[in-house]
């Protein structure tokens, strides 16, 4: 999978958390997980393309650090969201599965890099 491939997973992966973030209950839990989850989730996106911008190897590793970190705490927030049945789980489950497969292909590039660093 080439980063341009993985560019296009991320940018989708955020926009389709607005509707999930919209369809959920108007609770303060909701509203804390919406920020969130949000923020997380195009945060990743942005820092995956920030990655992919022909910076120095120490820039990118650092980027698709940041990358990680953040699709991650979306996965976390997915999951919560599921957990607490603040919608159905037919409704998470697509970004719960792309948020999973995307935080371990960051996790592999980042394991890596650290050993193409130890060399």
């Amino acid at each position: 999978m080439t980063s341009e491939d993985l560019q296009k997973r991320f940018k989708p992966f955020a926009y389709r958390l607005v509707p999930l973030c919209e369809a959920l209950p108007p609770k303060k839990i909701s509203r804390i997980i919406q920020d969130q989850l949000l923020r997380s989730g195009f945060s990743a996106a942005a820092n995956y393309r920030a990655a992919c911008k022909g910076q120095s190897k120490k820039a990118f590793k650092a980027k698709i650090s940041i990358a990680f970190e953040e699709i991650d705490e979306s996965l976390f927030w997915l999951e919560a969201i599921n957990d607490l049945n603040l919608v159905p789980s037919e409704k998470t489950e697509r970004l719960r599965t792309e948020a999973d497969e995307l935080t371990r292909i960051l996790a592999a590039t980042r394991i890596k890099l650290e050993k193409e660093e130890d060399q």
